[in-house]
């Protein structure tokens, strides 16, 4: 009994010192796995949700990938601290989508002196150095603001209008953009009128607030930055027994799923798109980069617009997000 008692536990300590030993196998591939770091802006609207999905999507072990997501919470400090945190763990490609454009020159030369290749995403950086990122992907945010303008021109002619204008997180490359080419509006045509303008922070719950402050001026036009502080408000205008597409024209952009049902339905007149399925096209970039090729330095995403004379539901039932 003792000698089967004995055998057992010098068994058990051989399965022990063995388990020990053998080394852990995080995966058969791990280290061929690209390893990308991507600090997103946050999660304030549904486009920058789709952003995030696409990216997460796009960059699985599955395609080849590791991905390393850090949530800044709009932040721009959170996301100097996690570029520093991508060049510890030697990432091999950083994507940052930007909360400003401004501040970026030092964290950035920190990544050139670590040899990590950085993309930048949906909004655009201002540095003294532009080797300091290798290319950058977007929309062309003054672009999306002239078209909306010139939608506005077309609608209303020689006509009043006055202008409720939500901008978004101020000195974002979107802000910037829709904001300048609303201000070019505003000057070229005298019977244009800003009424009010503040930050709605690109979210749906600010664009409340502020709406309901606004609520009693004499106004006709709504310029929402993007669909969420559309969204925003319509449900003020509605609270106040106003009719959106009638009494008040509504202009945003993004042109979401979400935003083109509510075009298609008269609440928001104009749609201007904001793509933004970044994941696919950061995912060719890298490609190319691997394959030792240079990638065009800026790449414009090719966007349309939608009136609520032209949409369809066919076109919302196409819609990637």
């Amino acid at each position: 009994m003792r000698k089967s008692v004995f055998a057992v536990l010098a068994a058990l300590l051989l399965c022990l010192s063995a388990c020990r030993e053998a080394p852990v196998q995080e995966s058969d591939n791990f280290d061929e796995l690209i390893v990308v770091g991507f600090s997103q802006v946050g999660a304030e609207s549904d486009w920058r949700a789709a952003n995030t999905k696409s990216m997460q999507e796009a960059f699985t072990e599955a395609n080849g990938y590791r991905l390393i997501f850090d949530d800044a919470q709009q932040k721009q400090e959170r996301q100097i601290n996690a570029i520093r945190s991508f060049i510890q763990q030697d990432v091999d490609y950083i994507v940052l989508a930007p909360t400003t454009e401004l501040g970026w020159d030092t964290v950035l030369k920190e990544a050139q002196n670590a040899g990590i290749p950085v993309i930048i995403i949906d909004r655009m950086i201002e540095v003294e150095d532009e080797s300091l990122f290798t290319c950058w992907i977007g929309s062309d945010f003054r672009r999306e603001g002239d078209r909306a303008v010139e939608w506005l021109e077309e609608r209303f002619g020689e006509e009043p209008v006055n202008i409720i204008h939500l901008q978004g997180n101020i000195g974002s490359s979107a802000q910037i953009g829709r904001t300048n080419g609303l201000d070019e509006g505003l000057s070229r045509n005298s019977n244009w009128n800003l009424v009010a303008r503040d930050s709605g922070e690109f979210t749906q719950a600010k664009a409340q607030e502020l709406m309901r402050h606004y609520i009693d001026l004499d106004f006709n036009v709504i310029y929402a930055e993007n669909d969420n502080m559309a969204y925003g408000a319509i449900d003020v205008l509605k609270e106040e027994g106003l009719t959106p597409g009638q009494e008040v024209i509504v202009v945003s952009f993004d042109a979401s799923r979400r935003g083109l049902v509510l075009t298609l339905a008269g609440d928001i007149s104009f749609n201007v798109e904001c793509n933004p399925l970044h994941g696919p096209r950061v995912s060719a970039i890298i490609s190319r980069l691997e394959a030792g090729e240079t990638p065009t330095k800026f790449t414009y995403v090719p966007e349309m617009t939608f009136s609520s004379e032209t949409i369809t539901q066919n076109i919302i039932d196409l819609r990637a997000y």
